[in-house]
């Protein structure tokens, strides 16, 4: 007979008596405490019911078998409770109708909020399908005072604003990848309309990842676009940014990710930047021609972008990995 065989009977052995044990225990709090615990809840898994015993007992003598031959239990087990319980997806679906917009300067629209404001940042996705078509909104902030410098904004009073991401894609029916710290569907019509939607989504809590902020944006520092304007986000990091990007900002923008440093050679004709001539990036340079939208983007920087001389203000949501 194996040591390792010895070894599981005699830990198979301490478990019968704790499960023994425990089962007295569990009795005699019953009939002593006056409390009264459904047998229905004996056939629930563990948590604030009862085990089922027989089925606990299997699972801790194969995992005290396995322990015992040598086996080690993965540290993934271990931590994916407490992994999912800080930062887990949430779903709903529903259907909703609209309400009167209680925007100053939106009196005469509709809207229906999805997720109402919040000072996490949501990252999710939309599906959605309307009785007409609609626009989609997201909103940053609160804002502090002074950051409302031409970008759209949204107020339930005039006191407390909101930059605004206003998009309308033409259609009744179809998905959106949005941030932002509320989401909403809106119409400029003056009758009420109905919205059916699954939204999917997380709460992040602010990081160096994670922001909602307004930029005005400096002089571009790299060479050849001293001329232009350029707002940092996202700073360059060794490691590769992934994440998504709302934004809302004063005039129509341009999306800037950067890849690297560039190793010697390795500019070889693709679009690049640098801020002294001899540190190069790649440069993605996204021009959507709009001022609000969304974009998923990685790379090893993060910035928004104009070919204009005067500075433009730039309000954003960024949930961001790294």
């Amino acid at each position: 007979m194996t040591s390792k065989y010895i070894m599981s009977l005699f830990l198979t052995s301490i478990l019968l008596m704790f499960l023994v044990t425990m089962s007295i225990q569990t009795a005699a709090a019953d009939k002593g405490s006056g409390s009264f615990i459904p047998k229905t809840r004996h056939k629930n898994v563990c948590g604030d019911q009862l085990c089922n015993v027989a089925g606990a007992k299997q699972r801790m003598e194969e995992t005290m078998t396995r322990m015992a031959m040598g086996e080690k239990m993965p540290e993934k087990n271990m931590m994916q409770n407490k992994m999912t319980d800080t930062n887990m997806w949430k779903t709903k679906t529903g259907t909703l109708t609209s309400v009167q917009d209680p925007g100053v300067g939106h009196e005469s629209h509709q809207i229906a909020i999805i997720l109402a404001p919040s000072s996490k940042t949501y990252k999710g996705i939309l599906t959605y399908d309307a009785s007409e078509n609609i626009q989609l909104v997201a909103l940053h902030g609160p804002l502090a005072p002074g950051e409302d410098a031409g970008q759209k904004t949204w107020t339930p009073d005039g006191k407390t604003k909101f930059a605004l991401t206003f998009i309308d894609p033409e259609n009744s029916a179809g998905s959106w990848v949005f941030t932002g710290n509320a989401l909403a569907v809106h119409t400029k019509n003056t009758t009420p309309f109905t919205v059916s939607y699954s939204v999917s989504y997380l709460e992040n809590q602010p990081s160096d990842t994670v922001k909602t902020g307004t930029l005005t944006s400096v002089q571009d520092p790299g060479v050849g676009h001293e001329s232009h304007q350029l707002a940092i986000i996202l700073a360059p990091s060794d490691k590769t940014y992934t994440g998504v990007i709302t934004y809302s900002a004063s005039e129509n923008i341009q999306l800037v990710a950067l890849h690297g440093p560039l190793a010697p050679g390795e500019d070889a004709g693709q679009k690049t930047w640098t801020p002294d001539g001899k540190t190069k990036f790649a440069l993605t340079f996204v021009d959507p021609e709009n001022s609000m939208g969304t974009w998923i983007f990685s790379g090893n920087a993060l910035a928004v972008h104009t070919k204009n001389t005067n500075p433009f203000t730039v309000s954003y949501s960024v949930v961001a990995e790294k």
